[in-house]
């Protein structure tokens, strides 16, 4: 079992930067693979970046070059670094473990566990 807290939501302008945390609970965080996802008001919710245990991360195409996720294995979190926000990231932000690497890492049903939600607000 694992348990997930983000961190680090807030309201911001466009063209500012956020870092959302993830604490995870676990002898084995080390080695989940752990997804960002993030839904906004009346839409489905949607693949952000995830990272492996060995560090390989891969990013939706809408936030490539903006952000950046990372992860502290001692610390048991992970980051993401988001940059040069813009009003259609305002969203829940919700990280998740997987309990396996899935190569449908970019579908919400291939992680096992979740976080309660950050809010970030981006406005214009």
């Amino acid at each position: 079992q694992v348990q997930l807290v983000e961190s680090g939501g807030g309201l911001v302008q466009a063209g500012d930067s956020l870092r959302l945390s993830c604490a995870g609970s676990g002898r084995t965080f080390s080695t989940y693979p752990i997804g960002w996802f993030r839904q906004a008001p009346g839409k489905e919710r949607e693949f952000v970046a995830t990272i492996r245990g060995s560090g390989v991360a891969y990013y939706a195409d809408s936030v490539k070059g903006r952000f950046t996720i990372s992860r502290d294995n001692a610390k048991n979190t992970v980051y993401v670094q988001m940059n040069s926000l813009k009003p259609e990231d305002t969203a829940v932000y919700y990280c998740a473990a997987a309990a396996v690497f899935r190569h449908t890492y970019y579908l919400a049903a291939s992680y096992d566990y979740w976080g309660q939600g950050t809010q970030v607000t981006v406005s214009s």
